[in-house]
Formats: structure tokens, C-alpha cells, sequence
């Protein structure tokens, strides 16, 4: 059973390069199915940024990028911008700690003002490191995590999370975290979520599902809002990593083919989701190929 041509199909969290696959991977994401992306941003060039013209010139390559997808591809685009969380620790080799958590709090707020001028719509990846860092490095990186919380909550956007996979007491302190900051948690995305945990044990934090074949299989009755991602991180060095970015597509189609129903399931993280979260609806406004 084809998919419903109304059905958008959205890949909620991946990285394209200049330096990689770039536009080639949009086209293959298209050609298999998918219609949306948001677009996250990345270091484009080796080591961490260590001034604000790096995080500038970051941020415009990712726009770049996303506005050439569009032109080129059709594909809906939506960036998501903010200083990755651990550049704080390559930063600090350079700069000293103090004033890499200042770096990254003033790329924060630029992050932010683009997000108030239209140009994103999100403030990610923020958060922690995903491996155990020194104790100074730890409070250093949640000062910043909490700036980024309140960048979020002044902008009005959503954060994307980066951190450790949780299980029910990682969401409830994430929770406890989040709150502090005034931040709403029904606008707190757990990106690359590898596993699944009850809705009432996340304690409001969305999770956006790396898209496995077993955890989407395993996610795909769950209530809204949550998301599916592949994390395509486009880097040369590790082809398909973390996932193609055709995945998506891929298994929205193959969960239909074994039960047509799945189709409305499916406009959880489609549709009702990004309408939730952000506060608007992903359109098809393109007839999908038969």
C-alpha cells in the first residue's frame, strides 16, 4: 500500500555538509519518499570554533545549506541552530574554560536572535556531554546548558537536547533540570532517544526516536508527540552514519506495507507532533509519485 499523498514524511533531526553528500543526500531523502527536514547545525570545519565568527560563519553555511536544498530539491527545510555542547570541551584547550563557556553563551544568544528573525526554528543541539567529563567541565556545561534553556524560553522556541540515552530517571532529573529555567517541558526534545520509555516516566520531555527498524516497530503505538530521526551526520569518514538519511522514508513505507492502519499512526511524528512542539503543521504541497 503506497503512502497517503497527504502524509508528510519528516526526518526531525540530521546534519548535511558541504564537505559531504550535502544536497545528493536531500535528493535521495526525496526520492525515497521524504518531504521534510529539519536541518541541524555542525561544525563544518576541523576542531571546535573558538570565536564568534566562527559560530557566524557556522551558522550561514547552515542556512546556505538549507536554502540550496529547497531550491534544488523541493525539500522543506527547517534549520535548527546552536553551539554543539561539546565544543565547549575542544574550546577550553584553546581558551581556557571560562572563556569558552562565555563563547558559547554568546553564540547562544546569536543562535537565538536568528531564531526571533525567522531564520530557525529551534535552539539545538544543547544540553551536556554524552560521555563522563571532569566535575569543573560538568558545572561549566550545565551553566551553559541552563544560558541555552533560557535563550530557549525568552525566544519561545523549542531545545533540542544533546546528552547521555535516559531511562525514566534521566527524564525525571532532565525534567527537574529543565524547570528550574522556567523552560516548558512539552518543548524539551530528547534527541537521539535509543530507547523507548512509558510516556509517564519522561515526565513531559518529547523523545525523538533514532529510527531502527525494532525501536520505530516498538514506538510506532505510542501516544503524541514524539519524533523519528536518523541523525545522518553526513561526514565522508563514516559513510550512513548514524543512519542514511533515506531511513525515514523508508520506514514509514515498510511499516504500511505490513499494516495499512499505520498510515494514521504515523501522523503522530508527521504532523501533530511539529504542530505540538512548534507550533505548526508540516504540509505536503507536492504530488508524491505513484
Amino acid at each position: 500500500m503506497p503512502l497517503p499523498r497527504d502524509l508528510p514524511i519528516v526526518d526531525h533531526h540530521c546534519h548535511l555538509s558541504p564537505n559531504g553528500e550535502g544536497v545528493a543526500a536531500a535528493r535521495r531523502f526525496r526520492d525515497a519518499g521524504g518531504t521534510h527536514l529539519f536541518l541541524a547545525t555542525q561544525n563544518y570545519r576541523p576542531g571546535a570554533p573558538t570565536t564568534l565568527a566562527d559560530y557566524v560563519a557556522q551558522f550561514d553555511t547552515t542556512e546556505s545549506l538549507a536554502e540550496q536544498i529547497r531550491r534544488e530539491t523541493e525539500v522543506v527545510v527547517y534549520p535548527v541552530l546552536a553551539p554543539y555542547p561539546v565544543d565547549l570541551i575542544g574550546a577550553a584547550k584553546t581558551l581556557g574554560l571560562e572563556a569558552a563557556a562565555v563563547l558559547q553563551e554568546s553564540a547562544l544568544d546569536l543562535a537565538g536572535h536568528r531564531i526571533e528573525e525567522g531564520r530557525a526554528v529551534a535552539l539545538g543541539e544543547v544540553g551536556r556531554p554524552h560521555f563522563p567529563v571532569e566535575g569543573d567541565i560538568q558545572e561549566m556545561a550545565d551553566r551553559v546548558f541552563r544560558r541555552a534553556l533560557e535563550v530557549a524560553r525568552d525566544v519561545g522556541c523549542p531545545a533540542v537536547v544533546h546528552c547521555a540515552d535516559l531511562d525514566g530517571e534521566g527524564y525525571r532529573e532532565l525534567a527537574a533540570f529543565t524547570s528550574r529555567s522556567g523552560f516548558p517541558l512539552g518543548r524539551l526534545i530528547k534527541h537521539y532517544a535509543r530507547s523507548s520509555v512509558p510516556a509517564e516516566e519522561r515526565a513531559g520531555i518529547v523523545p525523538s526516536y533514532l529510527a531502527k527498524s525494532e525501536l520505530v516497530a516498538t514506538v510506532a503505538s505510542e501516544p503524541s508527540p514524539w519524533f523519528l530521526e536518523t541523525d545522518f551526520l553526513d561526514d565522508p569518514r563514516r559513510p550512513g552514519a548514524v543512519l542514511d538519511l533515506a531511513t525515514v522514508p523508508r520506514r514509514a513505507t515498510r511499516l504500511v506495507e505490513l499494516d495499512p492502519a499505520a498510515a494514521d499512526r504515523l501522523r503522530i511524528p508527521f504532523e501533530s507532533a511539529v504542530a505540538t512542539v512548534y507550533g505548526f503543521t508540516p504540509i505536503v504541497d507536492r504530488q508524491r509519485s505513484p
